[in-house]
């Protein structure tokens, strides 16, 4: 994959400062930052230097280290106040999250649609609803996690690290919203927030894991067979609006879920309106 260049060029600071978008963008489930990479130029770099990193480990290894303190930064200085924000207005910030999730059909949709779309990629759309919709059927108490260190939960844990990291690395995925489906964004954020360490560590060896098995696979595949990718992740992501639509508001929560709505919608349409 050819890699743009006046990335390679740009200063630290702004690689703090586009690491520090992706990283606290993937606290909002709907928000991909695999897309908001691609929204900020850098995504061909990332995943190239992923996929290659063994081939110059000093300038790779660099430009990934740059990118990843600063999303951690990200994700941890505003793990905090997002758990705040969903657990004081839980019914709004699902509205805020689903109109963030519309927001992204139009430019995923518009990639996959470039050409006459085939028949085979109609049914991928299908494949990835029906995939979707069958985890939000999963038990919900299959990713219940008990204090302290569990083998059971170390195992889950490092399962569910390499689910996040293929959202991580596939554009047009949330990995918030992965955590959402599986019943795990409050957990993760109360564990970034308490440093919570038993949780954490398994969740962050499979999502290393997981990004460095996928980033060469998902790289080769959104070359070759880009509009089957991207009607994928289109069913994907409809056929799992259920799982985070919290149900009709009442009283003076219309208006709040509105204006949330309208706020998720508007500021993903903004960001895309030129992909």
């Amino acid at each position: 994959m050819k890699i743009i260049q006046k990335n390679n060029n740009d200063n630290i600071f702004i690689r703090f400062v586009k690491g520090f978008i992706i990283g606290s963008s993937m606290l909002i489930p709907g928000v991909s930052g695999g897309t908001m990479a691609i929204i900020l130029g850098v995504y061909d770099d990332l995943i190239h230097a992923i996929s290659t990193l063994k081939r110059d480990l000093k300038a790779n290894g660099l430009l990934l280290f740059q990118y990843g303190i600063a999303g951690i930064l990200g994700v941890v200085l505003l793990s905090g106040p997002m758990l705040n924000a969903v657990t004081s207005w839980q019914k709004p910030m699902m509205f805020l999250f689903l109109g963030a999730i519309l927001g992204s059909f139009p430019p995923l949709y518009k990639k996959a649609t470039a050409n006459k779309v085939k028949q085979v990629n109609k049914g991928a759309a299908v494949v990835g609803a029906a995939i979707a919709y069958l985890i939000t059927l999963f038990p919900k108490g299959l990713l219940d996690f008990e204090p302290g260190f569990h083998l059971y939960s170390f195992f889950m844990l490092l399962v569910a690290g390499v689910v996040i990291a293929i959202a991580l690395v596939l554009p047009g995925i949330s990995a918030s919203y992965v955590l959402l489906m599986l019943g795990m964004y409050d957990l993760t954020l109360k564990a970034i927030r308490n440093f919570d360490i038993d949780y954490l560590i398994p969740l962050i060896i499979g999502t290393i894991a997981g990004t460095f098995l996928t980033a060469g696979v998902i790289e080769r595949e959104m070359k070759r067979h880009p509009q089957f990718t991207y009607m994928l992740i289109i069913g994907f992501m409809i056929g799992s609006l259920l799982e985070v639509f919290p149900g009709m508001p009442i009283g003076t929560e219309i208006l709040q879920c509105v204006v949330t709505f309208v706020l998720g919608l508007g500021i993903i349409l903004w960001i895309g309106r030129e992909k």
